[in-house]
């Protein structure tokens, strides 16, 4: 999955941290990244590519003894509704979806890119006190956003999220999401909701979504998921009941039972969902 980038060691430990000249520097525009290609790899810019630019820099974590950092731009004023200010430009180097870390060569400049984006989303969306408007500081001991006004403290957002594979036998139910950029099959999944454990979630969501009872709810694995800003709990449930389909359109496009050798193999090794659908193929689930 994309987090497993062994034998390179992540380290999100936060330090009050500035970049020296050969660090590397995150640089967002909205949902995309600024990047080039180095013998086919995605390489990110440093310190000394960005001099001329008048930025500052959040300390984001370290793979190994190479250190990450996100370039910032001057605060808008509160009510801006024209979005980021414009972005750097770099000889060499172009903008690119976010989403081509879901396929980069690279595993760990993949992780690295896509974690740096959702602590980017962060930072964005907390520039502003929620409570009283004040302009939020960067606390120096953790990673945390500080209101001098109203003592308002944020930390970083991380919503629970479920994904379940539903099983009838040598059957797995998959689906495919309605209206959005990833048409591949996947299996359902939805947020945990306040005052609920994962496995109702499980429970819930199977039932909003393709109308089925389940049992037996066992975990399988999790995984940290920066492109919606969630930690994934895999669960893998048997099908209780009738294996009659009551689609919610308004999120699935589609949904189907497969029998174990109807699925078919896909190069994709970064997501939880994959990763469970191949076991249930290879018959370990």
């Amino acid at each position: 999955m994309i987090q497993d980038i062994s034998p390179k060691i992540y380290h999100n430990e936060f330090k009050d941290a500035r970049p020296a000249d050969h660090d590397f520097i995150l640089v967002f525009h909205k949902n995309t990244v600024l990047v080039r290609y180095q013998d086919g790899k995605l390489r990110y810019p440093v310190l000394t590519e960005l001099k001329a630019y008048s930025l500052t820099y959040h300390y984001l974590f370290s793979i190994d003894n190479y250190k990450y950092f996100l370039a910032c731009f001057p605060c808008v004023p509160a009510g801006n509704t024209d979005g980021n200010p414009p972005a750097v430009t770099l000889p060499g180097y172009t903008y690119e979806d976010v989403r081509i870390f879901r396929t980069a060569d690279s595993r760990h400049t993949a992780f690295a890119g896509i974690t740096a984006h959702h602590l980017f989303g962060w930072y964005q969306s907390n520039r502003f006190c929620g409570r009283c408007g004040q302009e939020m500081t960067s606390d120096h001991r953790e990673r945390m956003l500080f209101c001098p006004g109203c003592r308002n403290m944020v930390y970083p957002r991380i919503s629970p999220a479920v994904i379940v594979g539903i099983v009838n036998g040598d059957k797995i139910l998959m689906s495919k999401y309605a209206g959005r950029p990833y048409t591949n099959y996947a299996l359902i999944a939805g947020f945990t909701e306040i005052g609920e454990s994962a496995e109702q979630t499980v429970q819930r969501e199977v039932m909003e979504e393709v109308g089925l009872k389940v049992k037996n709810i066992r975990y399988y694995k999790s995984q940290p998921w920066a492109f919606s800003g969630s930690l994934l709990m895999g669960f893998f449930c048997d099908l209780d009941g009738s294996d009659e389909i009551t689609l919610d359109a308004d999120e699935l496009s589609e949904a189907a039972w497969f029998h174990r050798d109807e699925i078919d193999l896909e190069d994709d090794h970064v997501s939880l969902t994959r990763e469970m659908i191949m076991k249930f193929k290879e018959g370990v689930w």
